[in-house]
């Protein structure tokens, strides 16, 4: 799919190049705000060509129907919530390895309860329907979160001190899957370090999940104190402080 153009050779883009690359970004800002208003039922390239005061046409040309706008607005998404996760590590010193991870992951969930819609194209209800159509998709926020979370994972297999399991005792029928996932982040990682990522993201996702949803609000209506709670123990099952001190 097109993304926006520079000049040839190092020229000065053209007026007619510099229109085109307006007309995209404003094309995928005006989508993400209708998946945010609208749902994905109500995204589609007649709304946003209205919405913009073009015709149709106009942006068929750049986008490939509704399943190309889909896939832009998911790119869009998934570089704003690395852009913030990234924003919340560089607030912490360099060397604190447990505030990085601890920033990092407040930072996916203060982003998904924000963005509810949003986190619903990302890894909710919508996603199947952005992975059917751009296989690329499936990866992506794999790859792109991944990559703020593979170095501290990285510096703790390489410093000796974390405890993960060597490949013979993780269950036969995941090792394929594991190798599967972390191909999409850091193939050199070992895979004990990939199943200790994953166990830590499959806690993740159910609190972002919980809190997004607001799934028993009755009893967790503030889900700060169960954030703390589960971050303290996975940290300390990484070895790690497990109220580390966050900026």
């Amino acid at each position: 799919m097109e993304g926006t153009t520079e000049g040839q050779s190092g020229q000065k883009p053209s007026r007619r190049e510099r229109m085109r690359t307006q007309l995209i970004q404003e094309a995928r800002r005006e989508a993400r705000q209708l998946l945010a208003s609208e749902g994905l039922a109500g995204l589609s390239l007649s709304a946003v060509a209205r919405s913009l005061g073009v015709s149709p046409p106009a942006l068929y040309r750049y986008f490939d129907g509704k399943a190309g706008l889909v896939t832009a607005v998911y790119e869009d998404l998934t570089a704003e919530l690395v852009d913030s996760m990234r924003s919340a590590v560089l607030r912490q010193d360099s060397d604190d390895t447990a505030a990085h991870l601890y920033a990092a992951t407040e930072a996916v969930l203060v982003w998904s309860v924000a963005h509810q819609t949003e986190f619903s194209l990302l890894v909710g209800t919508f996603y199947p329907r952005a992975a059917a159509n751009d296989e690329s998709t499936g990866t992506l926020f794999v790859r792109e979160v991944g990559a703020v979370y593979v170095p501290p994972f990285r510096r703790l297999s390489t410093s000796g001190k974390l405890n993960y399991p060597c490949e013979e005792d993780i269950p036969v029928a995941l090792r394929g899957q594991l190798v599967a996932y972390r191909d999409g982040m850091d193939p050199d990682l070992p895979l004990g370090v990939v199943y200790l990522m994953i166990t830590c993201w499959r806690q993740i996702y159910g609190m972002v999940c919980m809190a997004v949803h607001e799934h028993l609000a009755f009893a967790f209506d503030d889900w700060r104190p169960l954030f703390e709670d589960m971050m303290r123990r996975l940290l300390e099952m990484l070895g790690l402080d497990g109220a580390p001190t966050i900026r």
